[in-house]
């Protein structure tokens, strides 16, 4: 059920448009669909990063801590209903990509991972997120990088399609607003359900 629950919450906050959608589609209007790719393998890596500190720390932290391991648990659970809180209660969104230009596929690249291992969103939620599907019984350290890359290769999944599919994306108009403010609000339900039952769940 924890599996289950974790594949839930990844999927939905990759498929949720945010920033990093927002980015690559940006980065493929401005210089084509190569560059989008290129912007999309860039937070790719840049996002392992994040999976890879987080998981360092983590295993030193909380296999010296019974305590600290369940104190992490109840705190990421906290923080994944402020995130459903959050979503629920942002305005949808203008309809706006951020102002980039043609830079290559090799800058577009260098750029996506420094924009992805700059964004400390990104490592706080690695920090809280994950640590809810491990379990004490197996190597922590595996269970951290194995969550953590499948969080980025979603991640990363959507952004490829939003590259592949950019101009139908920015052409869209209502209709394609109106999926996505329904998207936030199903993804915002379900992090608030996902983090009252992740907290619940370890209660006895």
């Amino acid at each position: 059920m924890s599996l289950l629950a974790f594949f839930i919450a990844a999927a939905l906050l990759a498929l949720t448009p945010g920033p990093g959608i927002a980015y690559v589609v940006a980065r493929t209007v401005a210089g084509g669909r190569q560059e989008g790719l290129a912007s999309c393998l860039g937070t790719g890596l840049g996002g392992m990063l994040h999976v890879l500190a987080a998981a360092l720390g983590l295993s030193v932290l909380l296999a010296q801590s019974a305590l600290a391991f369940s104190l992490m648990k109840y705190v990421g659970a906290a923080y994944l209903i402020y995130l459903g809180v959050r979503l629920l209660m942002q305005k949808p969104p203008a309809g706006e990509t951020p102002p980039v230009s043609a830079q290559g596929v090799r800058r577009a690249f260098a750029e996506g991972i420094l924009v992805e291992a700059l964004n400390v969103k990104t490592a706080l939620f690695f920090l809280a997120f994950l640590p809810q599907f491990t379990t004490p019984a197996e190597p922590l350290l595996m269970q951290l990088v194995l969550l953590g890359s499948i969080c980025v290769a979603l991640n990363t999944l959507v952004d490829v399609m939003a590259v592949l599919g950019a101009q139908r994306l920015l052409n869209s108009g209502l209709g394609r607003a109106a999926q996505a403010r329904l998207m936030t609000r199903v993804s915002g339900l379900t992090m608030i359900g996902l983090g009252a039952w992740l907290a619940l769940s370890k209660r006895g």
